[in-house]
């Protein structure tokens, strides 16, 4: 049986270096951090924005981590939308503290702490598997009820995206090439179960909405941080879990079990797991062989194919498809 070529979601971005910040950003950033940049590490090699993201020492001995972007770049809103989001965190939400931000007329920077940590998911192993779903337990119960105010919900998030296979069934979009040859013989209950989505994803938990290995890391005492968030929505408490276990079960760790143990999910309706999935495999279907917007990079739409493919194939072994 083939299978779609896995992500290496550590080489996914092509940031540019510190020498094309403006300097009148540089100088804002020192005037923000009350102290000299030292030096700045080459960018990080995750994500699939052009945002510039990387390592930087200070005078005053720190470590941070800054992130800067041009306005005309989706970076640009996400960068600030994090600095709004982070500060209202509950404490107990282990995320990189926000140190500064600073801004010109056409550049915004955000610096946080820096968290010297691995990815995990590369490949999934038990054990970081049983950590991340801790820390997913752990962020659910401290932000449910949410502790932010006017949230969109996970359903205003995904949108008109749920109605991809139906538009795919109805000829009125092409069936992404590179997916699993049995697509077509189901793409009629997975557009069912797509569209049955806005209604069961609906909850109280603020939620991170985009949980994927790369906005992950652990630390060596083996405390696990979540980063990059910027798409904060509100909606049941299992999501963010629930998006990271088709990837592990591609990679061998049985969540098919994990569901009846994690209380997360031990009494939510197989259907509403189901739903959630299939609205996410119909998001990733979605533009999967057009050209990444701007500001993005390729490696966007080979994450869009993978994901598709997990999803969908997670979705057969429970659907016996």
């Amino acid at each position: 049986m083939s299978r779609v070529p896995d992500v290496d979601y550590s080489a996914t971005s092509l940031r540019p270096d510190w020498s094309s910040v403006p300097a009148d950003l540089q100088e804002a950033l020192a005037v923000a951090l009350g102290t000299q940049i030292d030096s700045v590490d080459r960018p990080v090699s995750s994500g699939f924005t052009g945002g510039f993201a990387a390592r930087a020492q200070l005078a005053d001995g720190r470590e941070v981590f800054i992130k800067a972007a041009h306005g005309t770049t989706h970076a640009y809103e996400a960068y600030q939308r994090e600095a709004e989001v982070v500060p209202r965190l509950p404490a107990t939400v282990r995320v990189p503290a926000i140190v500064a931000t600073a801004r010109t007329s056409d550049w915004f920077a955000v610096v946080s702490e820096w968290v010297s940590g691995r990815m995990p998911g590369t490949p999934w192993t038990e054990v970081d598997f049983e950590l991340v779903t801790a820390t997913c337990e752990g962020m659910a119960e401290a932000l449910r009820p949410s502790p932010l105010r006017e949230l969109e919900s996970f359903g205003e998030l995904v949108g008109t995206d749920v109605a991809v296979p139906a538009q795919i069934l109805a000829g009125e979009r092409q069936m992404p090439v590179g997916l699993q040859p049995w697509l077509p013989q189901v793409l009629q209950e997975l557009a069912e179960l797509a569209a049955a989505g806005p209604e069961v994803l609906v909850g109280d938990t603020a939620m991170h909405s985009d949980l994927r290995p790369d906005n992950l890391l652990i630390d060596e005492s083996g405390t696990c941080w979540t980063v990059d968030w910027n798409w904060l929505t509100l909606g049941p408490r299992w999501v963010d879990w629930a998006g990271l276990l088709p990837i592990a079960q591609h990679q061998g760790i049985d969540t098919l079990a994990a569901i009846k143990r994690s209380p997360l999910t031990a009494d939510v309706p197989p259907e509403h797991l189901d739903a959630f999935v299939a609205v996410i495999a119909a998001y990733m279907l979605k533009n999967t062989d057009a050209p990444p917007p701007p500001g993005c990079t390729p490696a966007l739409r080979q994450h869009q194919r993978f994901y598709a493919w997990t999803y969908l194939d997670w979705l057969a072994v429970r659907r016996g498809w």
